[in-house]
């Protein structure tokens, strides 16, 4: 767990006179799954662009399963498979297809034809090999973009806010399937600002802002770090948010006010608050 598969090293990124990424450094263990959190325009897209080959960063180093980004670049894209916000699939194609195609341009033997059989078992859309993409619901298009990320075994699977757009059922389906890809030794990496997401994936999270890591731990560490009950009450027409050890010290500074409250448990999205002063949505 503790042999690092992504290290990042003072990775700068600028655009004309905006700094997209200022300095950031970390490093991201086989086998874990790492959360990268901020709101939008904090440089996460920017990050997995840089580390998955699609972007240079304007100085700094990164390494995937010990092969330069920048250096051994052809080597350090065979580690990773990227799922991108945007849904790139061919959608006069067929779900097999698609998968087809990205075998060939990863210059996969003939053999790996059976992998895309596998794969789409894998992710339940085997009864769905022979449908045009256009057919497929959001969830499943997800599911198959992950499929074709997955083609080449990459050590590393990027995923750039996974779930966005996706009601609720299918997020959840969406967690199932990373839990797995996990289960089965690939090392995840993913954008979101999603905070229940995070909680409920992430082994680590780092939290983004302005480009920069302002924290970076075990997501109940980051938590524990605020209390575990929080009191949110109105005050001059805002919310002001409290926090507590134990639930039975929040009701008693509850039984002083006379404004309206709610008592809740404290989450990842408190601890950016606090940070930062902003919220990540």
């Amino acid at each position: 767990m503790f042999d690092p598969v992504i290290k990042i090293k003072d990775l700068v990124k600028e655009f004309k006179s905006i700094r997209a990424l200022s300095g950031v450094s970390l490093e991201v263990f086989r086998g874990e799954i790492f959360a990268y959190l901020g709101p939008n325009g904090s440089g996460k897209t920017t990050t997995i662009r840089i580390l998955s080959g699609l972007s240079r960063a304007t100085g700094g180093q990164a390494w995937l399963n010990g092969f330069s980004v920048e250096e051994e670049a052809l080597n350090a894209k065979r580690q990773s498979g990227l799922v991108p916000q945007a849904l790139n699939l061919d959608q006069e194609l067929t779900v097999f297809e698609n998968l087809e195609i990205h075998r060939r341009l990863f210059a996969l033997g003939s053999e790996k034809r059976q992998r895309i059989d596998e794969l789409l078992d894998y992710i339940d859309l085997l009864d769905r090999r022979n449908s045009l993409v256009r057919e497929l619901s959001g969830g499943m298009k997800r599911r198959l973009m992950m499929a074709r990320a997955l083609l080449h075994e990459p050590a590393i699977l990027f995923l750039d806010e996974p779930t966005v757009g996706l009601d609720p059922g299918i997020r959840r389906q969406i967690w199932a399937l990373i839990k797995q890809v996990q289960q089965d030794g690939v090392t995840v990496f993913l954008t979101t600002h999603y905070i229940e997401e995070a909680e409920f994936l992430a082994d680590r999270v780092a939290f983004l802002d302005h480009g920069q890591i302002v924290a970076l731990d075990k997501p109940q560490v980051l938590v524990d770090s605020l209390g575990e009950w929080a009191l949110d009450q109105i005050s001059d027409g805002r919310v002001e948010s409290l926090y507590f050890a134990t639930r039975e010290t929040a009701s008693t500074k509850a039984a002083s006010l006379t404004n309206p409250y709610t008592i809740r448990r404290v989450n990842l999205e408190d601890v950016f608050l606090r940070m930062t002063g902003k919220k990540l949505k």
